[in-house]
C-alpha cells in the first residue's frame, strides 16, 4: 500500500505515443538523478533497437508477464498494441523508500487506472503541438510502419480528449525541447 504522503512523490506521466514523453523525462533523469527515479515497466513486446533489458523496460515473454500478474507484483498493467505494459510495484516503493521522487510512463488508460489506485498522485500529459508534428515524430523514429503509424495517429485522438482530467498539460513543442524541460521540473519541484 502506498501512502497518501508518498502519492505526493509519484509523477504520472502520460501523452500520445511518440509525442517525447522518453525524450523529456531523460533529460529530467540527467540533470536529477539524485532526486528522481523513472520507473522501468515490465513488457511483452520486443526491444527497440535502442534498448537494454532493465534499463528501458524489463522485457518479459508472456508466460512470464502473467505470473507478475497472478502474483500481485504489478500496480497497474494492460494490453497495448498487442503486448502487455505493467509497472512493478517494487520500482515505486523501492525508490520512495529512499526520497526519490518517482516517475512513472504510462499511456492514458493507464493513468486513469492510476487515478483510481494512487489518486494523490500528480498527473502530467505530454501533448504534441500539432496531430501534424505527432505524424512527423513517429516518421522520424523510423520504428513504425505507415499502418502503425495511421493507428497511433487515431488513438492519439482520443487520448488527446482526455488531456482535461490530468493536473497539469505540458506542450512539447518542435525545436522547443528546453521549454519542456524546464516546465516539466517545475512541476516535479526540482530546481537548479
Amino acid at each position: 500500500m502506498i501512502s497518501k504522503e508518498q502519492q505526493f512523490n509519484i509523477f504520472i506521466i502520460s501523452g500520445p505515443s511518440g509525442v517525447g514523453k522518453d525524450t523529456l523525462m531523460d533529460i529530467v533523469y540527467e540533470k536529477f538523478f539524485q532526486e528522481v527515479h523513472i520507473a522501468i515497466t515490465a513488457t511483452t513486446r520486443k526491444p527497440r533497437s535502442n534498448e537494454q533489458n532493465g534499463v528501458n523496460h524489463y522485457f518479459h515473454n508472456e508466460n512470464e508477464f502473467k505470473n507478475l500478474i497472478n502474483n500481485k507484483l504489478l500496480i497497474e498493467w494492460a494490453k497495448v498494441y498487442d503486448n502487455y505494459y505493467g509497472v512493478p510495484y517494487s520500482e515505486i516503493t523501492d525508490n520512495l523508500k529512499i526520497g526519490k521522487k518517482v516517475l512513472l510512463r504510462v499511456d492514458v488508460q493507464g493513468a486513469k487506472r492510476l487515478k483510481k489506485i494512487i489518486p494523490d498522485s500528480k498527473f502530467i500529459f505530454i501533448s504534441p503541438e500539432s496531430e501534424n508534428d505527432l505524424r512527423l515524430r513517429l516518421e522520424k523514429r523510423h520504428e513504425n510502419s505507415l499502418p502503425d503509424i495511421e493507428n497511433r495517429i487515431i488513438e492519439s485522438r482520443k487520448e488527446l480528449k482526455e488531456a482535461d482530467w490530468f493536473d497539469y498539460i505540458v506542450i512539447n513543442y518542435p525545436d522547443m525541447i528546453d521549454n519542456a524541460v524546464k516546465e516539466l521540473s517545475e512541476l516535479l519541484g526540482l530546481k537548479k
